[in-house]
């Protein structure tokens, strides 16, 4: 919400009026100055409470990958053909399909007409423009290069987001399989067992020995049965309570990191995304003319995985106290020999940012790779596993049957 509104005389003494939400008088007056203007008058706005929406309420605030790569490729084409800054933003901010983006356009639009940079501008909402986006725009607009800079931009959104979408696509299929096998269980236990052991007892008696696969049956679906009430939320707040843990404690962040990295199957495909992750932001850092220890620091945090981040972090110390950035990376055993050697490769030719999209291209091969291999393994375990389940508690219902039959005879 604009917090000052103006009036200011051009150059022609026309009057111009506006509104910004610049923090103070002084970066009102800096702003309209730089723009050649002479203020008028300045005021500042009251704030006053926004009346309750109802279609705001089911607004989604998350502006779609999708819409962001959109977003930059148009930028990059209308600053490549001439037109100016302003009047883009604009023009995108108006035929925008997403309606959060045409807000957030919106803000930025009033942030650059009031004379602030279009990085400082977009920084302001991380949420949608991350320290990556708003780095590499900076460095275009100090160099000169913004276009050039948002088509190279709009590529690593692209790439970043297929992998996100792989990586979901083949999530999908297990989590689908282990929740029928979750619903499948407690199913069972609940309405199926609970029959079957009434069965049991009336064709032997109260008396009668179950064998002691039976007996756990019985007694888990009768525990399951009797304390429905305590079981299911004990089993959601235990679920809730890792989720919270892994995700907003970086104690709990960095044991879920350390065990992604150690567990079989699992650690190659990790491994390969930080890697692909590193190499693609640290290059596209590099290519937009970003110091190396800011670009460090940025793509540590990009990467995803604390381990790495730590990692990065260090070796951005040693590379200040004067160390080449392929003599810190070849220490670590986070990172593949073939990294470390191409850096050496591209702080020889001066290439650095080319030799690593190269790195990225291949390690984003190697993890498709790895993904379809481990989906196709996940399916028949997954069924193995409910096949299991079922013949366990097949097994504990025809054994006391046979046992019975038995005795009939």
């Amino acid at each position: 919400m604009a917090k000052f509104s103006y009036t200011a005389t051009d150059a022609q003494n026309t009057v111009i009026k506006g509104k910004t939400d610049l923090p103070d008088r002084q970066a009102v007056i800096a702003a309209l100055t730089k723009q050649n203007l002479r203020p008028i008058s300045i005021k500042q706005l009251k704030e006053t409470k926004s009346s309750f929406d109802f279609n705001n309420l089911f607004a989604s605030t998350k502006v779609k990958q999708d819409h962001l790569v959109a977003f930059t490729r148009q930028l990059s084409a209308m600053v490549s053909a001439g037109v100016p800054l302003l009047r883009s933003l604009t023009s995108i901010q108006k035929h925008a399909e997403d309606k959060a983006l045409q807000k957030i356009l919106g803000d930025v639009v009033k942030d650059v007409e009031g004379g602030m940079p279009l990085g400082d501008a977009l920084a302001k909402h991380p949420d949608t423009f991350n320290d990556i986006y708003v780095n590499m725009v900076r460095a275009g607009e100090a160099a000169g290069i913004l276009d050039e800079i948002l088509k190279r931009l709009a590529g690593q959104l692209e790439k970043a987001s297929a992998m996100r979408k792989k990586i979901k696509s083949a999530m999908t299929y297990p989590m689908v399989l282990l929740g029928i096998t979750i619903l499948a269980f407690f199913g069972l236990m609940l309405f199926v067992v609970p029959q079957i052991g009434k069965i049991l007892q009336d064709l032997g008696g109260p008396d009668a020995e179950l064998p002691m696969i039976t007996k756990i049956m019985l007694g888990v679906s009768g525990f399951i049965v009797g304390y429905w009430y305590i079981v299911f939320p004990v089993l959601i707040g235990i679920i809730v309570g890792i989720t919270f843990y892994v995700k907003k404690s970086p104690k709990g962040r960095r044991m879920f990191d350390t065990l992604a990295l150690k567990v079989p199957a699992v650690n190659g495909i990790v491994r390969k995304v930080c890697v692909a992750r590193f190499s693609r932001t640290f290059s596209a850092l590099m290519g937009a003319g970003v110091a190396v220890l800011e670009a460090l620091d940025v793509t540590s945090r990009a990467v995803g995985n604390v381990l790495y981040e730590e990692t990065l972090q260090q070796a951005a110390i040693e590379v200040k106290n004067g160390k080449s950035l392929s003599s810190v990376i070849e220490t670590s055993d986070l990172f593949p020999s073939i990294v470390s050697q191409m850096l050496a490769v591209g702080e020889e030719t001066g290439q650095t940012d080319t030799v690593l999209i190269k790195v990225a291209d291949f390690y984003e091969e190697e993890v498709d790779l790895s993904i379809d291999g481990i989906s196709s393994i996940i399916e028949p375990v997954m069924i193995v596993v409910m096949g299991g389940m079922v013949g366990l508690i097949a097994a504990s219902v025809m054994m006391p049957i046979a046992g019975l039959s038995q005795n009939i005879k």
